[in-house]
């Protein structure tokens, strides 16, 4: 009865309770026809033994970064999480209601949010962070028509930006009518001149940083170009990390600054859950999605906390709310706070830069090697392009027969690019391992 909560006396006493005779006859008003008539073809029940023996066997087909050599980013990234985090986000004083509107017995979640805020504000160079939101992706969209409701205009301009974030862009902007344009990129990898892509009616420019491709771009210019026409700027970072080491988007200029934090202490978890994050300028806190978390003083004169700004969409109609946004990712939030308060400035900078200096390994390893090239030459972050000859493919299977997850295929997103691979280095892959794959790469060549 572990896992089975009604027992046939629980079934029949509930049945005597609500007044029917059988369970079948709580479907009486779906048509015969549409009812299966037949029990399921299920095995039989296995004890407990059986099936945590069948779990494991399942779990061995999966790759992860205990069973392989991992250099796949593009969004979601391999980082080394503190197992401080695990045991501070799992004690019982975190088992709160997730929506802390009763500021009186909620100021530990409140706190933490508050800190989260401070600590991307920080790391974006702006004014006000909300309390995060679901992904990267929706935070992407949702920067985007925050842009359109200051700016009264509905031009997008995405440039380096990851596709699967340009479409949730694209599928975000259709209802109020907005209209996605891609900017081009320069044969080193870098975003081309936003110039001839910019007019009065650009509501903003949604510049990834680093790019998709992991160049670094140059946002001074973009927000320049920008703001030439009246347009915003918006910078998306899906390796948060980068933001240790690069100067904040938003003393270079952007408007808002969003992305994902998964890589601050979130696990990867097979695509999520992970964690968005939204920043701007405090003249536009009244546009900006999610909710906002603020310090005050009791009557006391004693420190405390409250939702400074709540989500309006849970109050007043529909059509007036600033998004759709109605919770944010709390217990995410919250891990991500414990790592960064855990690493500090100076630790996450050492990070950030021993990132960077896998990559530079990676690049040098590249060029010595027969077979492989790099199709660009713009400067990155920790992501590397890698042609490789022949197919990608074919690269990609050779690095898995040594258990080494190789990257990204670029050849849906890329193809102009030739064959080639996008390969992510974090703390994670020692020297060995980039060996390892190089000389995987490099074989598969021949």
């Amino acid at each position: 009865m572990r896992y089975i909560p009604h027992t046939q006396d629980d079934i029949r006493q509930m049945l005597r309770a609500i007044g029917v005779p059988s369970v079948e006859s709580l479907f009486a008003s779906i048509p015969e026809k549409l009812r299966l008539g037949r029990s399921l073809a299920l095995p039989k029940a296995g004890s407990e033994q059986e099936v945590l023996a069948e779990l494991a066997a399942l779990a061995v087909c999966n790759a992860h970064t205990e069973s392989h050599d991992w250099f796949l980013g593009a969004g979601t990234y391999a980082h080394f999480v503190p197992s401080a985090v695990d045991a501070l986000a799992s004690r019982a004083e975190f088992y709160t209601s997730y929506t802390p509107y009763q500021p009186e017995i909620s100021q530990g979640t409140l706190q933490t949010i508050f800190e989260w805020q401070t600590m991307i504000c920080a790391l974006t160079g702006l004014e006000v962070s909300n309390a995060s939101m679901y992904d990267g992706a929706s935070a992407t969209a949702e920067a985007a028509l925050m842009a359109m409701r200051l700016t009264r205009r509905h031009k997008i301009v995405a440039a380096g930006l990851h596709p699967h974030y340009r479409d949730v862009l694209r599928t975000y902007s259709a209802g109020p009518q907005g209209v996605v344009a891609e900017a081009p990129r320069e044969a080193s990898g870098r975003t081309a001149s936003l110039a001839p892509l910019l007019d009065r009616e650009t509501a903003c420019v949604v510049l990834q940083q680093p790019s998709f491709l992991g160049v670094v771009e140059e946002v001074q210019a973009a927000a320049e170009a920008a703001h030439a026409v009246g347009a915003l700027l918006v910078v998306v970072v899906t390796e948060a990390l980068s933001l240790a080491l690069l100067r904040g988007p938003g003393e270079l200029g952007a408007d808002i600054v969003c992305g994902e934090a998964q890589s601050l202490g979130v696990p990867m978890s097979f695509g999520g859950p992970h964690l968005g994050f939204l920043a701007t300028r405090s003249s536009f806190v009244r546009q900006m999605p999610g909710r906002v978390v603020g310090q005050t003083l009791d009557v006391r004169g004693r420190r405390g906390f409250v939702l400074t700004l709540s989500t309006r969409e849970q109050h007043i109609r529909r059509e007036r709310a600033t998004s759709n946004i109605c919770t944010n990712q709390g217990l995410m939030l919250l891990r991500a706070t414990i790592y960064l308060a855990l690493l500090g400035r100076r630790g996450l900078r050492e990070l950030a830069r021993m990132n960077l200096a896998k990559a530079a390994y990676l690049r040098a390893r590249v060029r010595a090697t027969p077979g492989l090239r790099l199709p660009i030459s713009a400067p990155g972050f920790n992501e590397v392009v890698v042609g490789v000859t022949g197919s990608a493919e074919h690269a990609l299977k050779r690095a898995l027969d040594d258990r080494i997850v190789g990257g990204l295929d670029l050849a849906p997103y890329a193809s102009e690019l030739g064959p080639a691979l996008l390969v992510c280095t974090t703390e994670l892959a020692s020297r060995s391992a980039i060996d390892r794959l190089v000389t995987a790469l490099g074989e598969a060549a021949r």
